[in-house]
């Protein structure tokens, strides 16, 4: 059900996106529809194709949008040199557990993409359609991209606790997010690829954390287990930097815009090799 502080939340987002400057001029930019007729953008910063990765969008599981991110996957597509497909997946709580994670697998299936990528919830999506498409025995993507990953829906790491008040993460907003998208507490220990019993087989990448993060020890300990399971992780947790960070905190702090030099480096260079 919805409550009438989701679209209070919602248009917040739209109102903040659309306040920022714009984001690089690309060679291409369009709106198309997907598997099912899901709404996404294509963004390629030159004529000549690029490799793909499929881009989904954090906001708490019930906001964001392809606008609330439009700046984020310019820049991502200009500075990795790659094409940027971003995915308007379906938003909890109209659209609850595991519908968003039924979308981003769908694009990664329907796109064969190079990479898939999100941060925050949209982090979290990446990895489940990754865990989703390994269980099908479907290709994967080579590479997984997570940026201050949601990775454990039972809020039982220590950061929650230690990070969740005075930072840019509040523990009862995220505990609020997740009854949105997971209402079912039985559901969110399947739900959390933290706890999944095996992650052999997933594609290896780049994990990025934030010191002062209500997320942060679940995401590092997702990175070291997705190393203990075989793959090969690029993994940093960037000092001094709160939840979002990749969400045009460039624009306001010299330590964020340095954190996203450093990601868009890493990204290329596991893309491009």
């Amino acid at each position: 059900m919805i409550t009438p502080e989701i679209p209070e939340l919602r248009e917040s987002a739209r109102r903040r996106a659309a306040a920022r400057p714009l984001g690089p001029a690309l060679a291409h930019v369009e709106d198309l529809h997907g598997p099912g007729g899901l709404p996404l953008r294509r963004y390629r910063p030159r004529e000549q194709a690029r490799p793909l990765m499929v881009f989904a969008h954090g906001g708490a599981f019930v906001m964001g949008d392809l606008d609330t991110h439009d700046r984020t996957c310019r820049r991502l597509a200009e500075a990795c040199d790659v094409e940027v497909l971003a995915v308007d997946y379906r938003r909890a709580p109209e659209h609850p557990y595991p519908a968003a994670i039924d979308d981003v697998a769908a694009v990664v299936r329907w796109s064969r993409p190079a990479a898939v990528a999100g941060d925050s919830a949209g982090g979290y999506l990446a990895t489940m359609a990754c865990l989703r498409l390994r269980d099908a025995g479907d290709p994967l993507p080579a590479v997984q991209i997570l940026i201050c990953p949601n990775t454990d829906l039972t809020l039982s790491q220590a950061s929650v606790a230690e990070k969740g008040s005075g930072y840019a993460l509040d523990a009862d907003f995220l505990t609020w997010a997740i009854a949105q998208w997971a209402p079912d507490p039985a559901d969110r220990v399947a739900a959390s690829p933290l706890l999944s019993p095996d992650l052999s087989g997933m594609p290896g990448g780049l994990v990025v954390t934030a010191e002062h993060d209500a997320l942060r020890d679940e995401g590092d300990a997702y990175a070291r287990r997705l190393a203990e399971a075989g793959a090969r992780v690029t993994h940093r947790q960037e000092r001094g930097l709160a939840h979002g960070f990749i969400q045009n905190m460039d624009l306001t702090s010299a330590a964020a815009a340095a954190a996203h030099d450093r990601l868009f480096h890493d990204i290329a260079t596991l893309i491009h090799g």
